[in-house]
C-alpha cells in the first residue's frame, strides 16, 4: 500500500512537533527574561521582602545556604559565596564573600546580586547595612528539621524553583517517614549522646537539630536536661552512661578524621561507660549533621543506622536536579517515532 507525499510529509512534520513540545520550555526562553516575575516571601527573621524579576545572581552567606540553592538546581546562578562554603565541591570554584561572620560588604557588592540569601549566624547588623545598600536579603534561620524544609521551599519560591523545591521536599520527607517507620518497631530506645568536641565535652542538648535527629532515629538523648549546645564535666557525661556516642568528625575542629572518637576509645576514664565498653562510638560528618540543609536528612539516616543498627535500612539517594516535565521526552518522541514507522510501512 502506497501513501502520497502529502501524508507523509505530514507525518514528519507531526514528529517534529512532538519532539519539540516534550522540550522543557525554559530551554526555548533565555533564563534573563524576568520582566512578569514577583514574590513576596516572610523569611525566618520575620521581614516581607519582594523579589522583582528572578534572581540570576545570588550571593550566599552561610555553608548550609549554599546547599539548598545547589540542591535547587541553581549552581549556575550563584555569584558569591563564604569561605566555608565547601559542598557540593563546586561551590569551591566561587568567587568568596569572605568568612561566615566576617561578610565582607565589599566583596558582596562586587558580585552585583539581585538576591543574598543570608544567615542568623551573619549578624542582624550586616544585613540591616545590605538592606541600606538597598539589597534584596532573605535570611534563613531554620529552628528544627520542619524548619529546614520550610526554607528550601522558600528558597525555591523567592527564585522561582518551585518545581524543584516541591521534588525536594517531597523526597526528603519520604525519607523521614521510612526512616522513622523503620525504627518504630524496636523495643528499646537507648541512649545517645552526641558529641560536638571533646575538649571541653561539648554535647547538643534539648532544643537542637541533634537532639531532634536522636528522638526521629529511636533514641533517647543521655543530655536532653541540658538546654542547647552545652559543655559537660567529665563526671556528669561518666555518670549519664550513654549506651551509643555519635561523635563529629574532628576536622570542623582543627583534628583529625576519627580524633574525638579516639580520645574516649583511649582514655581509661571512661572504659566502663556503656557505649565505649560495647565500642558503639560511631563518627559523623561534622558538615552532615551540623549544617541546616538538605543533608540533614542523610544525617538522620546515619543515626538510624548507628542507634538500631539492624532497623535502619541503607539510605536511598534521590535527586531533583532534573527539569521537570522532562520525563516525558523519551514517551513523546517513542510515539513520534513510532508513527514515522507506521508511515514507512504504509508504504
Amino acid at each position: 500500500m502506497k501513501t502520497s507525499p502529502t501524508l507523509t510529509l505530514t507525518f514528519i512534520l507531526l514528529l517534529a512537533v512532538l519532539c519539540i513540545a516534550a522540550v522543557p520550555a525554559q530551554a526555548s526562553a533565555p533564563a534573563n527574561i524576568t520582566t512578569s516575575f514577583e514574590r513576596t516571601v516572610t523569611d525566618d527573621s520575620g521581614a516581607t521582602v519582594t523579589i522583582h524579576g528572578e534572581p540570576q545572581r545570588i550571593v550566599s552567606l552561610a555553608p548550609a545556604n549554599t546547599e539548598i540553592l545547589f540542591a535547587l538546581g541553581l549552581g549556575d546562578r550563584i555569584v558569591g559565596v563564604t569561605d566555608y562554603c565547601d559542598y557540593p565541591p563546586e561551590a569551591k570554584t566561587k568567587p568568596s564573600i569572605g568568612g561566615y561572620s566576617t561578610v565582607s560588604v565589599e566583596n558582596v557588592i562586587a558580585q552585583k546580586p539581585d538576591l543574598i540569601v543570608a544567615s542568623y549566624g551573619n549578624g542582624a547588623e550586616l544585613v540591616d547595612q545590605l538592606k541600606k545598600l538597598n539589597m534584596t536579603v532573605v535570611s534563613l534561620n531554620p529552628e528544627n528539621v520542619s524548619g529546614i524544609l520550610n526554607d528550601i521551599t522558600l528558597v525555591g519560591t523567592a527564585t522561582g524553583a518551585d518545581d524543584n523545591a516541591t521534588a525536594l521536599v517531597n523526597s526528603l520527607n519520604s525519607r523521614i517517614q521510612n526512616t522513622e517507620q523503620n525504627v518504630s518497631a524496636a523495643t528499646t530506645r537507648p541512649k545517645v549522646a552526641h558529641i560536638i568536641w571533646n575538649d571541653p565535652i561539648y554535647v547538643s542538648g534539648n532544643g537542637t537539630f541533634q537532639d531532634e535527629l536522636i528522638r526521629m532515629a529511636g533514641g533517647t538523648n543521655a543530655f536532653a536536661d541540658k538546654q542547647g549546645w552545652t559543655n559537660v564535666g567529665i563526671e556528669d557525661f561518666i555518670a549519664a552512661d550513654p549506651d551509643v556516642l555519635i561523635v563529629n568528625s574532628g576536622t570542623g575542629m582543627g583534628g583529625t578524621e576519627d580524633s574525638i572518637a579516639q580520645y574516649f576509645d583511649n582514655d581509661t576514664r571512661f572504659a566502663n561507660v556503656a557505649a565505649i565498653r560495647n565500642h558503639r562510638v560511631y563518627v559523623i560528618d561534622s558538615d552532615v549533621v551540623d549544617r541546616a540543609g538538605p543533608r540533614i536528612v542523610d544525617a538522620l539516616e546515619i543515626f538510624a543506622q548507628d542507634i538500631h543498627p539492624a532497623g535502619a535500612e541503607t539510605p536511598v539517594a534521590t535527586s531533583s536536579q532534573g527539569a521537570p516535565g522532562f520525563e516525558t521526552v523519551p514517551a513523546l518522541c517513542a510515539l513520534a517515532i513510532g508513527l514515522l514507522v507506521a508511515v514507512r510501512w504504509m508504504r
